[in-house]
């Protein structure tokens, strides 16, 4: 996104950028734990008896992930289809749809190439993850993106708040819908042979919901609207995101499937209350992320410019770190294992989560320097490739 002159709109791109950045540094952390703490796997949902508080926390922060990723992907589709020019008018739209598409389409290319590799380190079995589905929510979102704004929004809603009410479908492989309905909400292979497999991790329909919802919260972010009342809305839609996730998952009334129970602590009680569903994502799960991403939004754009300044160089050059980091952990799990083995079973790995905290806090203070280098050549040149990192 272009960087744009007025000390308005440099806060407003700031904030999201920060916003950016702080998720993919607690993604980093969870990255880490894939790679060094994975003899303690954990499940979906977690399971509160046999995960320790240390690993459920760790885990649950990157619950914030993929939420804000995709909404911000969906609020940033509108901000590129609506430019300002320097003296903060507006300027003649923008073929978003085109856009969407080329970038859906390269994200796809990513997820099942270099994205995969960097993963196992060969393409037997493709996962469908993160990637995947903001690749196919940026392109259902073009498809869509002739509706009106309203209806966007309307749409986003129905597909957040009702696809809980679809969990009782399901197929069994081999029958007719299987695979389609695999891709859309439920996880798991759609190939399997000796040659291939291929199993979606990330079942696409609420992430489409989600993706909706951020291009028809993209005026928040218009010129039209000062720092005061767009401050007001995201406090707004942060205490009724809340509240709904109070009222819905403290009653265990709707939109998570496995209802929270007391436990024998408060700690645990606590872990039973958040254990929510990520694949697909509960509309409990939604609501606790997203309420979390508008408080950090609102917070983001009163902080000073040089305060945080290295959560804005994170989030300037997001697809440049994801990519960056992936092949750094594969490299150094590469060497760890060579070094000293299979020490935890089949794997190498560390024995305490401050480990993978210190880990992912030392590999940051590495990474900063190579996304810090390419953000600046980013913001120098107009390369139609940079667009895509």
């Amino acid at each position: 996104m272009a960087k744009m002159s007025s000390s308005i709109q440099r806060n407003r791109i700031r904030s999201i950028d920060m916003m950016r950045g702080l998720v993919m540094l607690i993604m980093l952390i969870d990255h880490v734990r894939e790679r060094f703490f994975l003899h303690l796997q954990v499940s979906d949902p977690m399971d509160i008896d046999t995960t320790s508080p240390s690993l459920f926390f760790t885990r649950l922060a990157a619950h914030y992930c993929a939420p804000t990723f995709v909404f911000l992907t969906g609020l940033s589709a509108w901000l590129y289809a609506n430019p300002m020019d320097s003296a903060n008018k507006a300027k003649p739209t923008r073929n978003v749809r085109e856009f969407l598409i080329k970038r859906g389409l390269f994200i796809l290319f990513l997820e099942v190439t270099f994205i995969t590799f960097s993963w196992g380190a060969s393409f037997q079995t493709l996962y469908l993850q993160v990637m995947w589905a903001i690749g196919i929510s940026m392109i259902a979102l073009a498809i869509l993106s002739f509706l009106p704004r309203i209806l966007l929004l309307v749409l986003g809603l129905l597909i957040v708040f009702g696809h809980n009410a679809l969990t009782s479908i399901s197929y069994v492989p081999h029958e007719t819908g299987y695979t389609l309905w695999t891709m859309l909400h439920d996880r798991g292979y759609i190939l399997q042979s000796a040659a291939l497999n291929i199993k979606v991790s990330y079942p696409v329909l609420p992430w489409i919901g989600v993706i909706l919802l951020g291009y028809a919260c993209g005026p928040l972010y218009s010129q039209k609207l000062d720092k005061a009342r767009r401050g007001r809305w995201l406090l707004g839609l942060f205490a009724v995101s809340l509240s709904l996730f109070v009222l819905l998952r403290g009653l265990n009334i709707y939109g998570e499937t496995l209802p929270w129970e007391l436990q024998q602590s408060a700690i645990t009680t606590l872990m039973s209350l958040l254990n929510l569903t990520k694949y697909p994502p509960s509309l409990a799960f939604l609501l606790f992320t997203l309420a979390g991403m508008f408080l950090l939004l609102f917070a983001f754009e009163r902080v000073k410019d040089t305060q945080f300044a290295f959560l804005d160089t994170f989030g300037s050059v997001p697809m440049f770190f994801y990519i960056l980091h992936l092949y750094v952990l594969l490299v150094m799990y590469g060497i760890a294992f060579f070094i000293w083995g299979a020490n935890k079973g089949n794997y190498v790995g560390v024995d305490h989560i401050w480990q993978i905290w210190l880990i992912a806090a030392g590999l940051s203070l590495v990474l900063y320097f190579p996304v810090k280098w390419f953000s600046a050549y980013k913001s120098k040149h107009n390369a139609p490739w940079l667009k895509y990192l």
